[in-house]
Formats: C-alpha cells, sequence, structure tokens
C-alpha cells in the first residue's frame, strides 16, 4: 500500500508539470556560440522598498498601459505631465552584479529594484528573430521592453529567454526596463532559511540572440554507453544524441554535424522539430581529468550555425564503485559557494571562475560540488577545460514546502533548466536535486519525482542529493539510510562530527555504514576557523581546532567501507551568511572555508592537499 501510494504521489507531481505554464520561452543553449549584442554594462536604477512602481495604493499590479508604472516611459509628455518617478545616470549598477556590493546602502536590501538600460539597435530582416536572454536574476524578473511586458521568471540561479515581438524593437532609444525582486518567501526554491547570503539583481550576463526564422534551439550529443563496467571504446566509438529546432521545418530540413579535427561530417535529414542522431567515430581522445580533451563540433543548417567544444566519456554507478570511462574513480572533491570573497559578491566572469577552480586545483582536487544551486555557465565550461568533475545541484535546500505543488513546479523547473544547460558539458557528471531535507514520505515523494525528472531528461549522468544520516543506529556506528538513498544512483551525505556535537577525537571512534549497496560519498563535512586567530587545538575557531577537525577525519575515513568513493569537504573559501553572528570570529561570515576572505590559506588547507595528494599518487601507482 505504501508503495501504491507513492507512486501516486509521483504521478501527481509529474501531471502538475506538465500542466503548469511557463512565464519564459524553452531556453536556447550554447549562448557563447552563437551571434549575441551585449546588453552589459551601466544600467539605471530605481530602489523601489514599496513597489510604488508595480502595484497600485490597493496594492494590487498595475495596468500594462498605466502612466505611472515604473516600466513606462519616465520623459513628460508636458510641462505639466506628472512624473513621480525617472531613470538617471547619477543611479546606476553594474551588470551582471549583485547590487548588494556595489553601494552600502544595497548591503542587507532585500525587495524591489528597477533597472533600466537604454540602447540602439540596427533592425534586421522581417525573417529574423531576436531574443533577450539573461544568465540570472535573483529572485524575480519581471522583464519589459520599450513598455510592453516580454514575460516573467522565478528562480535566481538558472537562465531564460524572451523572444521579442516583430515590430517592438526600434533603431533608436529602446528602453529595457526589468523588476527584480528578491524578498525570500515560503513557497520559494529555496524558502525562507539559508546558510548564505541573498545577494539580489541582474547577477549574471544579458544579451540580445540574433537567430534566423529556424533555428537551432538546443541539442545534445555523446558517447554511447557501453555494457555495464567495460569501458567504452575509444576506436570505432558510437555516439547518440539528438538536435531539437525551434520549430517543425515547412520542407525538409538537412542538420550538418561536423567535427573539423577528426576531418567528420555526417548529414541528417528531417520534417520534425526534433531529430535523433547517431554516428560512428573511427577514434577519438575519452575527455577525463586527467586528459580533458575537448572536440571543436559544428552544428549547421541552412540558415543557422552553432560551434561548441564538447567531451566524449561516460560515467555511471556501478555496483559500489563509480566508472568514468569503465575505469573506478575516486573523488578528491570540494564544496564551493558562488562568491567571490575578497570583493563581498557574486562570482559571475571566466576571471572569477578561474580564481574558484584554480583554488580548488592547487588543493589537488578533481572534483567540485557547486552548492547549493547551478552556477555561472563559465564554471561548467572551464571545469570542461580544466579536467574537473562537477556535481551542479538545485537550491531544493532544507525545508521547503514539499507539500505544495507549485513549489514542486518551481523545483522541476530550475531542475529541467540546469539538466538544459549543461547536457553537453563532459565534466558535469553528477546531477544533485537537493541538500540536507527531512525525512517524510512527503518530501521522499517530492524528492522521487525529481529524480525520476532527471534520469528521463539525461540518463548518461548520475543523479543524487546530500541525504540524511542516522545517528542513533548505535553508538560507534553511523547508518546512512535515508529512504530516498532507493532513488539515487550515489548515496552521499553530510556529516560534521567534531564540529556540531562533540569534540574531532570523536572520530577516532566512529564508524559509517549504508543500507544501500551503492557508491557511498560525504558531500559535506567541515569546521570553522578565522585565518590569523592561533590558539590551542581545542579552542573552538582557533586555525589549530580546524586542523585537528582535519586530521582526525582523515584517520576516521581510513575506515570507511569498501563502498566509499569520495568526499567534497565544506569549503573551499569564506562565505557571506547572516546567520553566522560570532562578534570575534563570524561577523557574518561562515569560517569553514579552507581560504578566508582575503584568499589566504588556513593550516587546514595543507592537511587536506597532503591526503589528497597521498591519495592521486596511490591512485597513479596503481594504475
Amino acid at each position: 500500500m505504501v508503495d501504491i501510494k507513492r507512486s501516486l504521489s509521483i504521478l501527481f507531481f509529474c501531471f502538475c508539470s506538465t500542466i503548469a505554464s511557463r512565464a519564459q520561452d524553452s531556453l536556447i543553449t550554447d549562448i557563447p556560440g552563437r551571434q549575441t549584442i551585449s546588453l552589459n554594462g551601466s544600467w539605471q536604477y530605481i530602489m523601489d522598498p514599496y513597489e510604488t512602481g508595480f502595484y497600485d495604493y490597493r496594492y494590487k499590479e498595475l495596468a500594462q498601459n498605466t502612466p505611472a508604472a515604473y516600466w513606462s516611459s519616465d520623459v513628460p509628455a508636458n510641462k505639466s505631465d506628472l512624473k513621480e518617478f525617472g531613470y538617471t545616470d547619477k543611479y546606476t549598477l553594474q551588470v551582471p552584479g549583485d547590487w548588494n556590493h556595489q553601494y552600502p546602502k544595497f548591503q542587507y536590501y532585500e525587495g524591489t529594484v528597477w533597472y533600466k538600460k537604454s540602447f540602439d539597435y540596427h533592425i534586421k530582416s522581417k525573417n529574423d528573430k531576436v531574443y533577450l536572454y539573461f544568465g540570472a536574476v535573483n529572485y524575480r524578473a519581471d522583464v519589459y521592453l520599450n513598455g510592453k511586458k516580454l514575460g516573467m521568471h522565478v528562480g535566481g540561479f538558472t537562465p531564460f529567454n524572451f523572444e521579442i515581438p516583430k515590430g517592438l524593437l526600434k533603431s533608436k532609444n529602446n528602453y529595457l526596463v526589468v523588476r527584480v525582486n528578491n524578498n525570500r518567501h515560503k513557497d520559494d526554491v529555496p524558502t525562507l532559511n539559508t546558510d548564505w547570503w541573498n545577494y539580489g539583481g541582474i547577477t549574471r550576463n544579458v544579451c540580445l540572440v540574433e537567430l534566423p526564422n529556424l533555428f537551432i534551439r538546443d541539442y545534445f550529443i555523446h558517447l554511447k554507453k557501453g555494457k555495464l563496467g567495460t569501458v567504452p571504446a575509444s576506436k570505432n566509438a558510437d555516439i547518440i544524441g539528438w538536435i531539437n529546432l525551434n520549430r517543425t521545418p515547412e520542407t525538409q530540413e538537412k542538420i550538418a554535424i561536423e567535427i573539423p579535427e577528426l576531418n567528420f561530417k555526417k548529414e541528417f535529414s528531417t520534417s520534425q522539430k526534433k531529430v535523433a542522431v547517431n554516428f560512428n567515430l573511427p577514434k577519438i581522445q575519452l575527455w577525463s581529468p586527467e586528459h580533458p580533451k575537448l572536440y571543436r563540433i559544428i552544428i549547421s543548417t541552412k540558415n543557422d550555425r552553432i560551434v561548441d567544444k564538447i567531451g566524449f566519456r561516460t560515467v555511471e554507478a556501478y555496483s559500489k564503485q563509480v566508472l568514468l570511462n569503465g575505469k573506478p574513480i575516486f573523488m578528491r572533491g570540494i564544496s564551493i559557494h558562488e562568491e567571490i570573497p575578497q570583493e563581498e559578491r557574486r562570482a559571475y566572469s571566466e576571471k572569477d571562475a578561474e580564481q574558484l577552480l584554480s583554488q580548488a586545483k592547487e588543493l589537488d582536487c578533481n572534483m567540485v560540488r557547486l552548492a547549493h544551486y547551478p552556477h555561472d555557465e563559465t564554471m561548467t565550461r572551464l571545469a570542461d577545460s580544466l579536467g574537473i568533475l562537477v556535481w551542479s545541484e538545485i537550491p531544493v535546500y532544507w525545508t521547503i514546502d514539499f507539500a505544495d505543488k507549485n513549489v514542486y513546479q518551481n523545483a522541476e523547473n530550475q531542475l529541467e533548466t540546469m539538466i538544459t544547460r549543461d547536457h553537453n558539458r563532459a565534466s558535469v557528471i553528477i546531477w544533485s536535486v537537493g541538500n540536507e531535507t527531512p525525512v517524510s514520505p512527503t518530501r521522499t515523494n517530492f524528492m522521487h519525482a525529481l529524480i525520476n525528472k532527471a534520469h528521463q531528461m539525461d540518463n548518461t549522468r548520475m543523479v543524487s542529493a546530500a541525504l540524511e544520516v542516522n545517528y542513533n543506529s548505535g553508538k560507534k556506528m553511523n547508518v546512512v539510510d535515508d529512504p530516498l538513498g532507493a532513488f539515487v544512483d550515489l548515496v552521499a551525505f553530510n556529516e560534521y562530527l567534531g564540529w556540531y556535537g562533540g569534540s574531532p577525537d570523536k572520530c577516532s571512534t566512529t564508524n559509517w555504514s549504508t543500507i544501500y549497496n551503492k557508491p557511498l560519498f560525504i558531500s559535506e563535512t567541515g569546521a570553522g576557523a578565522k585565518y590569523g586567530f592561533h590558539a590551542d587545538s581545542l579552542t573552538r575557531f582557533s586555525e589549530e581546532y580546524q586542523a585537528w577537525y582535519y586530521k582526525e577525519q582523515i584517520a576516521m575515513l581510513k575506515r570507511m567501507p569498501e563502498n566509499w568513493v569520495g568526499m567534497s569537504p565544506w569549503v573551499l573559501a569564506d562565505f557571506r551568511s547572516p546567520k553566522r553572528n560570532n562578534p570575534l570570529y563570524q561577523e557574518g561570515w561562515n569560517r569553514k572555508g579552507l581560504f578566508d576572505d582575503k584568499g589566504n590559506k588556513k593550516e587546514a588547507f595543507y592537511i587536506l592537499q597532503a591526503y589528497y595528494k597521498s591519495l592521486e599518487e596511490k591512485d597513479l601507482n596503481e594504475k
């Protein structure tokens, strides 16, 4: 009976996801490989804590053509025309970028800010399409062009785009207005309570995307899996996937795939919107952390052409191991927040990605957990180039409203967008559907439905989540028996023995196990320390305490069961969090970083680095 109820619940969530409407158009992928016009730079703004520009005095959303609405023109029609708002270069914000770090008045601000960007545009032929693309806006974005609403998007870490209606763009004096609101709500994803800073603003790139009338919207091209536990062939490699057009072609359409380095080109003909592709490559080099080989791939139709770099590899959970290209791999990871701590801001650029991933490489990591939300696309693309494995996650975090079908739809939309944007990135090997969600039948049904969705969209990667731990199974044995473990591919859990509850020497008598015959992964572990604060090892927040913590953890890890396949300690660098209020050591910072907020390495960095180097050396010797 329990299984029937669970199945019905999953069907219910899936049904809800099919009938719910979208505010934005279907996502266009591979924006870096397309013709774009950047709208980044200086934007004018209005700070609107009372929502005067969006609601009337009865707190109802203003009508589309209301002159008082802040998306309307702020230029008076005549000297008697009343305008109680206006945009000026006196008040500007840089895009991309959160507003919190740009001016002191924005540091703790949660609410609405109106952004305005004026621009000219060379109008193209009537058959061409133009889309407006946002890398991310936190949290809700209402988008208006020349006074007309293009749409609305909810979710602070996923991209979205709108098609601009014909005739709306002008050659001169276009004005783009975006209402950005980062208020936290109980029925949001994430919900009210998080352990990170709620950075508001247009936090990632904005651009116009120029496309032909019939264009390639999305594609997924990958190495076909062989039999479980076998090495995929680098010779006579089978490549499969699909290409999705924006609409059904009016006549037969030819689509070509080229890989110049391999002197390969093949054409596919289709009269459908989506076409399956499969072909054989006589010889390829497989992508791996040791050899992150990427191939330049060109996909073209009669009027459209996009270029990408794709690596070919397979990954799977097989018995008690994780196999990359058919061979067991141990993941030497670290968790990362999307933040540049020395500037107290969101990360967004390639330079930012280089800083964070270079620090992970210096630690001798071959894997990163991008917590607790999808990071900017520059991170996953650079991870491809550097050979760093990636865990990518949606912000189903702690206690969201698992019984609300609209919350589920929000979570599923974010999962779908995350997968769609990055399903061609070889580095991404794990889709995560959440972190530390409390066990209940309602929660498990919710999460199981998300796992099913991820598997449905992409069966080439593992799906996981940070699960709950049963600490009451025995004094010396902690068991991962979260019911969600039955559905994930990789059983992952967070543990902080010696930081939350007891001291680090508690690790010396503790062992771990799981009831699932699957690979086991520690998705978080760590302790806080203020860089430069030195004391004996018993003193909290000292570098010595954090170092002791890692020493005891490493000793405990030597007793892990044989299905233990890796870890991603918490966390690469100190990050902002309003929950952390110790006036001496935290002051609004989570201090569990191995780097501090100025880029200094704490003692624990060298301990984990040495451990990882020893594991790498052992792995190389065994090979």
